[in-house]
């Protein structure tokens, strides 16, 4: 065990009254909602990347935080940063925890040197999780800091970088289910490009598709059980990305005939830098059978970027759990807390602070969410709304019974039809009182 956390104790469950800023006061993992306990639904991450691994910097300074083990990128400061990990893991009750190659260890010089370097870590990291009981939601990796992947990696023009890249997912995703982890997550970062003055769309979307298949290709091979992920995002770093949003990447597996293989990870941020909302996502992404995993933060929206704060709005939250719930959960996925302590939260606490008031704003908002689904009025309004598609012309014309010269001809001899409110106002009310 590290000393970085000493002096704070284990956060527990002490209920709505307690006014403990280190307790859940929602989030109590055995509590049963819709006959599953709160930690099934939830199946909380902690995000390696941005816990561990982010000094506090941005594009105007240096690192604020002054971790102990972000001295040096070395193995050793790399096996300290692997005792705070589960050190923190434990101490918030999380069960789960995600992470980037680059994470958890230097990759050296050489793709040898990097595989060799993550096996190591790997051991070690495997004794953690056997004496913790903390699993591995998904791990990834990083294939957009190096300068190597300046023009992407599985879109790069070149090759060597393609081949370099596929090197470098082979022995993650390898590790990954050596580990038991739940999913494997494809998160190109840099797949898309700034300028088409240097560009061939086709070509790189070709690219793009070869190296999904040979992911799935070799998960089947290896045996992994898990689920791939795609994390779509809209730009930054590049101006234009393959992976946009929902609808960008569904159409995309469908080109490549992969939409049965991989699902998505959705993040909140990159649904706000696309222009929608979160629950948007969460809907289109159910409607497709796509829903995988979620990435839990929020971004500012005076900052066109991805300032990946961890979340703090109820409504925007039951907003979500309700698109969740209604798809019947995350299976296998989780929700993950890709989210940072702001560059002036330098304490160790502070970890912890922004994790508490995220998770119990989760459980908070899945307790509305469901009292609005067990009081019925929302669903009963948009049944009612779409009601006519269950019967009588619209039905027939979703069974393709009907030529598009015979709908004119129902249309012709019918009364004009009239419209109806869609009283959203009233809904959004609606939501508010729960919420």
């Amino acid at each position: 065990m590290s000393d970085f956390f000493a002096g704070i104790e284990p956060i527990r469950y002490a209920g709505p009254d307690s006014r403990n800023p280190l307790a859940f006061r929602w989030y109590d993992p055995a509590r049963l909602v819709r006959g599953k306990p709160m930690a099934e639904h939830f199946r909380f991450a902690v995000a390696y990347w941005h816990t561990l691994c982010w000094p506090g910097s941005d594009m105007f300074g240096p690192g604020t935080f002054g971790r102990p083990w972000q001295a040096a990128d070395t193995v050793a400061n790399a096996e300290r940063k692997l005792d705070v990990a589960f050190d923190f893991f434990t101490r918030l009750g999380a069960p789960f925890f995600c992470f980037h190659d680059v994470d958890v260890v230097p990759l050296g010089e050489t793709l040898r040197e990097g595989w060799s370097n993550l096996d190591r870590m790997a051991d070690r990291m495997a004794g953690k999780m056997a004496a913790t009981g903390v699993k591995l939601l998904w791990g990834t990796a990083n294939l957009f800091s190096h300068p190597r992947y300046m023009a992407g990696a599985a879109t790069n023009p070149d090759p060597a970088v393609f081949a370099y890249a596929a090197g470098q997912v082979k022995q993650v995703l390898e590790v990954t289910h050596r580990l038991g982890g739940a999913n494997y997550v494809l998160w190109g970062g840099r797949e898309g490009y700034d300028t088409l003055l240097n560009t061939r769309i086709g070509q790189e979307l070709d690219q793009l598709g070869r190296f999904l298949s040979l992911v799935v290709e070799h998960k089947h091979k290896i045996g992994f059980t898990g689920t791939i992920l795609i994390e779509p995002k809209p730009c930054e770093p590049t101006k234009h990305q393959y992976d946009f949003d929902v609808a960008a990447v569904a159409a995309l597996l469908r080109r490549c005939g992969l939409e049965r293989e991989i699902k998505l990870n959705l993040e909140v941020n990159h649904a706000t830098l696309a222009g929608h909302t979160f629950e948007h996502e969460l809907a289109y992404a159910a409607s497709q059978g796509l829903l995988g995993s979620i990435d839990v933060n929020r971004g500012d929206p005076q900052n066109g970027w991805d300032t990946d704060q961890f979340p703090n709005s109820l409504n925007d939250w039951t907003l979500a759990m309700l698109e969740i719930l209604r798809a019947g959960g995350i299976g296998a996925g989780g929700f993950n807390f890709d989210a940072k302590v702001r560059r002036q939260s330098i304490d160790a606490a502070d970890l912890l602070h922004g994790h508490v008031g995220a998770m119990d704003l989760c459980a908070r908002a899945l307790l509305a969410a469901d009292a609005i689904l067990t009081d019925g009025t929302l669903d009963r309004f948009v049944a009612d709304r779409y009601a006519g598609w269950q019967g009588g012309i619209g039905a027939e014309i979703m069974a393709s019974s009907l030529t598009l010269a015979e709908i004119a001809a129902r249309a012709a001899d019918a009364p004009p039809p009239q419209p109806r409110s869609g009283r959203q106002e009233m809904l959004e009310n609606l939501v508010n009182r729960f919420a």
